[in-house]
């Protein structure tokens, strides 16, 4: 299956990605992949090392005539999310993903394809291997946990890196340069409750929501896409007089718009029951009939084999809490046109033997507006008795419009393509503003070819595009400045 993709040009930078992705590396999961990395660069004969957090470092000299430039920084991540299609057997501890070639697209067999960063680590690979490629001095950072936590990005120290100028290869449209990007902060909500007995002889159904797109939680997050957990919530707030909740599980991954939640209830009145699952899930396929195609809901009656629900009182604050908690965009900037920035993802929902987790992903381009947004999440769940940890808090990376390599980018950009690039931020969190925390005078940029449907199934990269960005980056290494 992977074949056909060796052999898509550019051949050097395909085939490179398809030994990558012959190799599990979940965000916390690195091992194999740090390894695969390493080898790759002690096989060229190129210093290689990791540095205290297992981010991987290699670096290639500057190629005849070129020792004159800048020495730059050429950047990507090496962990992707791993989702996969309920229906898709695949285990990502174990196999490599399966790709194949629909039309201009590589898509992969009902699961994430790994372009996000993959294409990125795949280019770098391309370069330091090759002969002919006119470059200056390369440091090669391929760091680790981008998706989970930005551990890799956080934990790389001030002084490893010898580059004036960092390449930042994580940007999903081929026509747009990266100049700034949002910060992010993690907030879990936390709550016990005593779960009671379920009564003898008690019906049980399996609420389903599936089917959803998903996708990047910041680079989509304006689409207006469905949220699995918040439909959830409507469903069980419809029913909530007839049901009782035993357990549910919605959403996986912070960074991804959830696609799928599944609830088991104990239900008390199966009629009133039914008759409302059945409104709610006509309003909600109605509302949602044009970004939804393929939504699916659910409820299936069950063996009930169901010891313990939550009480009517628990479970009254437990729906309130989220029918309050904020999903999707907070608010647009005012500055930038068309940017979002601020917004929150209700990512995941856990509800299981006492104990209810909420955890939500808030992004923002303005620290004071990330704030707010914490602050108005917290007084929701805080007021329904929860307790609520702030994790992950990390910076997002302000724009600088007079940056030197910004102008070597856009010209080249334009002179290449007959068309002015879209100077943009965006709304992703890109690993520049931590990385600038320790290398405060390193000029950054983000570009890349063009990726769809990042951090779900329908993960898709353009071919036409990424042969677009390899010529791209080719001259930007030939128009490096001088020292």
């Amino acid at each position: 299956m992977n074949e056909a993709i060796r052999n898509l040009e550019p051949k050097a930078l395909w085939n490179n990605f398809a030994d990558l992705n012959a190799v599990p590396r979940a965000s916390k999961k690195e091992e194999r992949v740090i390894e695969f990395m390493k080898n790759f660069g002690n096989n060229l004969g190129l210093e290689t090392f990791e540095d205290d957090v297992r981010n991987v470092i290699i670096r290639k000299p500057a190629t005849p005539g070129m020792e004159n430039r800048k020495g730059i920084v050429l950047q990507s991540h090496i962990d992707m999310v791993h989702q996969k299609n309920n229906d898709t057997d695949f285990d990502f501890d174990t196999q490599g993903i399966e790709m194949y070639v629909d039309g201009d697209w590589v898509r992969a067999n009902g699961t994430t394809l790994g372009a996000d960063n993959g294409l990125g680590v795949a280019t770098i690979m391309a370069i330091l291997e090759s002969n002919d490629i006119a470059h200056p001095a390369i440091d090669a950072l391929f760091t680790i946990d981008e998706e989970t936590g930005m551990t890799g990005a956080i934990g790389l120290k001030g002084g490893i890196l010898q580059g004036e100028i960092l390449l930042n290869l994580d940007t999903e449209e081929d026509d747009e340069i990266g100049v700034g990007c949002a910060g992010g902060v993690d907030v879990t909500a936390t709550k016990n409750y005593s779960p009671i007995d379920v009564p003898a002889n008690s019906v049980a159904y399996k609420v389903t929501v599936k089917g959803l797109r998903g996708g990047h939680s910041g680079m989509e997050i304006h689409l207006g896409l469905g949220n699995a957990n918040k439909m959830m919530n409507r469903i069980l707030t419809k029913t909530s007089n007839a049901m009782n909740i035993a357990s549910l599980l919605g959403g996986s991954l912070r960074n991804a718009i959830p696609r799928e939640s599944n609830s088991m209830v104990v239900i008390s009145n199966e009629n009133e029951f039914l008759s409302g699952f059945e409104k709610i899930k006509s309003e909600i396929i109605t509302e949602y009939s044009h970004l939804e195609k393929d939504i699916i809901i659910t409820a299936t009656k069950q063996d009930s084999l169901l010891e313990t629900m939550m009480d009517s009182e628990a479970q009254n604050l437990f729906l309130k809490a989220v029918n309050g908690t904020h999903n999707g965009v907070f608010r647009m900037s005012p500055a930038i046109e068309d940017l979002v920035e601020t917004s929150n993802n209700v990512a995941k929902i856990s509800v299981t033997e006492g104990k209810i987790t909420i955890e939500c992903l808030t992004r923002s381009s303005v620290d004071s507006s990330k704030d707010n947004m914490v602050n108005t999440l917290k007084s929701v769940f805080e007021l329904a008795g929860f307790s609520v940890n702030l994790t992950g808090d990390y910076p997002g990376w302000a724009p600088n419009m007079d940056s030197a390599i910004l102008k070597v980018l856009d010209n080249l950009y334009e002179k290449l393509n007959g068309e002015k690039a879209n100077v943009a931020a965006c709304h992703a969190g890109l690993e520049c503003g931590i990385l600038g925390t320790n290398y405060p005078e390193m000029d950054m940029i983000s570009f890349g070819p063009t990726i769809k449907g990042a951090h779900s199934p329908d993960e898709r990269a353009n071919i036409p595009s990424t042969q677009k960005f390899w010529k791209f980056i080719l001259e930007i290494l030939k128009e490096i400045p001088v020292k």
